[in-house]
Formats: C-alpha cells, sequence, structure tokens
C-alpha cells in the first residue's frame, strides 16, 4: 500500500511525532477541556486549531527546505545534501513555537 513511498528514517521520525501528537492532544482534550485564546496569530484558537496550523506550517518547512536542499549545496559548496533532519528540526520548533505563542 504504501510502496511508493520513500520511508526513510527522518520521515517515519516525522509520521511518528504527527501520530504521537495526535494521540496526546486527544488525551488532553478529554483531561481538559480546551477554551479559545488569541495569541499572536490573527484568529483566537483552540489547542487543536494551533496544533493544525503548526503541523501545516512544519510540512511547508520541510517541503521548501527539500526544494532548496540542492540550491543549499550550491550556495553553500557543500559536498552533499544538507540532512533532512535539519528541517526536521526546524519545522519541530516551529510547530512548538505556534502551540506554546499562537
Amino acid at each position: 500500500m504504501f510502496d511508493w513511498m520513500v520511508w526513510t528514517t527522518p520521515v517515519a521520525v516525522f509520521f511518528i511525532c504527527i501520530a504521537l501528537m495526535l494521540v496526546g492532544m486527544t488525551v488532553w482534550e478529554f483531561k481538559s477541556p480546551t477554551t479559545m485564546r488569541r495569541g499572536w496569530l490573527p484568529i483566537a484558537t483552540t489547542r487543536g486549531d494551533r496544533l493544525f496550523i503548526g503541523l501545516l506550517a512544519a510540512a511547508y518547512v520541510n517541503l521548501i527546505f527539500i526544494g532548496l536542499a540542492g540550491k543549499f549545496q550550491e550556495w553553500m559548496s557543500l559536498e552533499a545534501e544538507p540532512s533532512i533532519w535539519i528541517s526536521f528540526v526546524l519545522s519541530m520548533f516551529l510547530l512548538a513555537l505556534v502551540m506554546r505563542k499562537g
């Protein structure tokens, strides 16, 4: 079923983190229902809204990094493309920022 997808370690870790976040957020919601609040995002959001927005942002960071990896290699005169772990860390930082301050 998933033969078309390249399951590298970073990709697997990324999807496992997403699954764990969804499970954790579900448990958290049952234990402590969320309320709307307003951070630096231009709308009032719940925890689930911020998770969704953060996951979208994380996915875009990863896609942009993958798309520009060859350019980064050229611009920085690297022998190989930069590691995808860099975009994973950046995307998780962005997700945490949106969840905390958004």
